[in-house]
């Protein structure tokens, strides 16, 4: 079929549905006192629609001209006539944004590395199949939709395609030369390539869209002429010669931070020249122009220093061709509809109140039951693991942090200290600490390792305004801190247990694919080398136990031990820092925490700094991008909605709550508007479970049931209503 028949069938289905939807408020109004169940309602009105399924199928495809026979499957069959078969339409085609366009290439898994359109995929550790078989039933419909929706555009990195890396380092150049074509007083720092693209700051007046498409149309004009990539070594009193002439103050700035010579200096032609390393393509003739786009611009402080002057900074994106362009676009529609702070502001789940200051999050009613239930979880399952739980103060003495090194190597991130009773004290930034002097409340020996003790603690860092972000970036938070104090010989079997841990928290979450690092010692590092050896050999050998693959990243470990660093990956492939696995030899040494062991002699234990989640609030906003907040039945704040055809109703209803909630069911009624009305806020908030209740369902003592995942379930009883709900919710199950 062709897409413009294709485009006017689904004209004529957009014009039948709005026909039918207006029917459906008649037949609210006109049914609202009958004798008839609120299914036999919605059933006996959208039978006509029932008709028009794979028409909507048809719609769809004519948005995303994607012609695919597995498109036009119509849902399978089933006794029960569908409650709401146009809103399940709907959804089932309209709602789930396709992932045929990941972030990145990590696509692939297991230990091996895939080539696929001439890409290549990054190894990704997957979870352990014995472990993936406790992962919920909404996680592996979840992973199915994604099967084949990776067969599409693989996006190439910067590190698996050196031709687009130098395709972007060079637009970077010919955007700052077209500004500077357009706008000749115009100052030039710098411009790198970054993960998407490129950018480059300038020092001039504020730029508006308009001038955005200005620079892309005079980019193209540069591009079409494909002048030549030329590199041009020069001694450093000819580029501070040219510099000067040419009166560019920060490129001066720039030269002088250069230590190594020569310098070099690459041309566009013979009209326009930057200091710079390269690399770069031949020519401008070999950027793609339909395969350019220029997204944004924002302020930046030279140097990042909020001393230094605001510079305008101009986003662009650039790949090999415009099909990968389109294939980005694609993703960052999708990313910004899942952006975390809308939907949070939409489902009413968190907030940044500025007039209690940037990057302190309010938790609300719905968002804190999310919170409660992470939490509770995370709590049963780290007992169960042999951890006691902590909980310590948010401040402490500046002394305790002089002697944990805070003081001196990370005073820039900490508030300033508050004067009581004539004695410093601080906000903390770090939990361990007072993991240590807990340990060191006592004397212990060598029997009694391991030692688990873990906590929820809120820290405060200072971050400078404009790095806040959402709550991926904030001032105060939770993290899911723990710390091991183990024996030498102990290290491998407790990272182990560390990882299996993880696992299992990650997976219930749907996180299933990992991007695991182990970092080595770097040049400078505090300990012997025989301890940082021992280490790092346990370390190497828990993961080949666990089965999971890994790259070494050589000399990327911190000063005090070499550590394990996991990034899940979510919905949009996108990959977000999560785990941390790290020995620590400093702060035992700083704290002089001892033990006994079994020639009475005291010797100093190993400590294990991890975190599982990270922190909350970050986690949180990666759960809410991750589902686009339609939160599995188990995690989601309401679990069932019950909704009245009429006041009259509203009794039976209040009844039914209550009963739901006596059960430990998270629900609530809603009434006050027609039918229609409230079926359509239900779906805008999210929620997993419809409960209809009209004048049959009051007389036989049932609900009328449509499940977000599970489809029309038809009339059931309240009790069996609430078995079901608490039984997939146990089971991290479908309803």
């Amino acid at each position: 079929m062709q897409p413009s028949k294709v485009t006017s069938l689904a004209r004529t289905i957009s014009a039948t549905h709005t026909k039918h939807h207006t029917s459906l408020r008649r037949f609210s109004e006109e049914h609202q006192e009958s004798r008839i169940s609120a299914g036999e309602a919605f059933t006996s009105l959208l039978a006509p629609l029932r008709a028009t399924t794979t028409m909507f199928a048809v719609h769809r495809m004519a948005a995303s001209h994607t012609l695919s026979s597995s498109v036009l499957v119509s849902s399978p069959s089933s006794s029960r006539a569908p409650l709401f078969p146009a809103l399940s339409a709907a959804k089932r085609l309209v709602s789930p944004v396709p992932r045929r366009f990941p972030a990145s290439g990590l696509v692939g898994s297991g230990a091996r590395s895939k080539k696929w359109s001439g890409v290549s995929w990054v190894r990704c550790a997957v979870a352990t199949e014995s472990a993936r078989s406790a992962s919920t039933s909404q996680t592996e419909s979840l992973e199915e939709t994604q099967k084949g929706e990776e067969e599409g555009i693989v996006l190439p990195t910067n590190e698996s395609s050196d031709g687009l890396l130098r395709i972007r380092h060079t637009c970077a150049h010919v955007m700052a030369m077209a500004v500077q074509k357009l706008f000749p007083d115009a100052k030039v720092t710098i411009g790198p390539w970054i993960d998407n693209g490129f950018y480059y700051d300038f020092d001039m007046e504020p730029l508006t869209d308009r001038d955005l498409k200005r620079i892309k149309k005079e980019m193209d004009r540069i591009i079409g002429k494909n002048l030549p990539l030329l590199r041009e070594e020069v001694s450093r009193d000819e580029a501070q010669r040219r510099i000067t002439e040419m009166k560019e103050t920060y490129k001066m700035e720039i030269l002088e931070s250069i230590k190594d010579e020569p310098i070099t200096i690459y041309h566009i032609g013979n009209e326009w020249w930057d200091l710079c390393a390269g690399p770069h393509v031949e020519s401008t003739g070999k950027i793609n122009r339909k395969a350019v786009e220029l997204e944004s611009v924002a302020g930046a402080y030279w140097r990042g220093d909020e001393k230094r002057p605001m510079l305008q900074r101009i986003y662009g994106t650039a790949w090999e061709n415009e099909e990968q362009l389109k294939a980005y676009l694609h993703f960052k529609g999708e990313a910004k509809r899942r952006d975390h702070r809308r939907i949070g502001q939409d489902l009413d789940l968190f907030s940044i109140q500025e007039e209690a200051g940037g990057g302190l999050v309010f938790w609300h009613p719905k968002g804190a039951i999310i919170r409660h239930i992470i939490e509770d979880s995370w709590k049963r399952i780290h007992m169960e693991h042999g951890y006691d739980l902590l909980y310590t103060p948010h401040v402490a003495r500046a002394h305790l942090w002089k002697t944990s090194g805070h003081l001196d190597f990370y005073k820039e991130n900490m508030y300033d200290q508050m004067n009581i009773e004539d004695d410093l004290y601080q906000l903390r930034p770090m939990n361990c600490p007072y993991h240590i002097l807990v340990y060191k409340r006592k004397r212990h020996s060598y029997r009694d390792f391991p030692i688990r003790v873990a906590e929820l603690g809120t820290v405060y860092r200072y971050e400078l305004s404009g790095s806040l972000h959402g709550l991926f970036r904030v001032r105060g938070f939770t993290q899911d801190d723990a710390h091991i104090f183990c024996l030498e010989d102990q290290i491998r079997g407790e990272i182990r247990g560390v990882l299996d841990l993880t696992e299992r928290i990650l997976l219930q979450f749907g996180f299933s694919k990992y991007e695991v690092n182990l970092s080595t010692r770097p040049e400078k590092a505090v300990g012997d080398d025989d301890i940082w050896d021992k280490a790092t050999t346990a370390l190497r050998e828990a993961l080949d136990d666990k089965g999971w693959s890994y790259q070494i990243d050589e000399g990327g470990g911190a000063f005090y031990g070499p550590k394990i660093d996991l990034k899940i990956k979510d919905a949009l492939g996108r990959k977000w820092q999560c785990s941390t696995i790290q020995i620590d030899f400093n702060l035992p040494q700083r704290f002089d925490i001892t033990y006994v062991d079994s020639n009475s002699e005291k010797k100093r234990p190993i400590m294990i700094h991890r975190a599982v989640l990270g922190s909350l609030e970050r986690f949180f906003g990666v759960l809410i991008e991750h589902y686009a907040g339609d939160f599995p039945l188990w995690l989601s704040p309401i679990q069932a909605r019950i909704l009245p055809v009429t006041d009259n109703q509203l009794e039976f209803c209040n009844e039914v709550t209550r009963k739901l909630k006596e059960n430990g069911v998270r629900a609530e009624v809603c009434h006050g508007e027609r039918l229609p009305k409230l079926i359509r806020n239900a779906e805008k908030q999210k929620i997993p479970l419809m409960a209809v209740v009209g004048p049959k369902e009051v007389e036989t003592g049932t609900v009328t049931v449509r499940s977000r995942f599970g489809g029309e379930l038809g009339s059931i009883t309240i009790d069996d209503f609430i078995y079901r709900i608490t039984k997939a919710s146990e089971n991290r199950t479908l309803f």
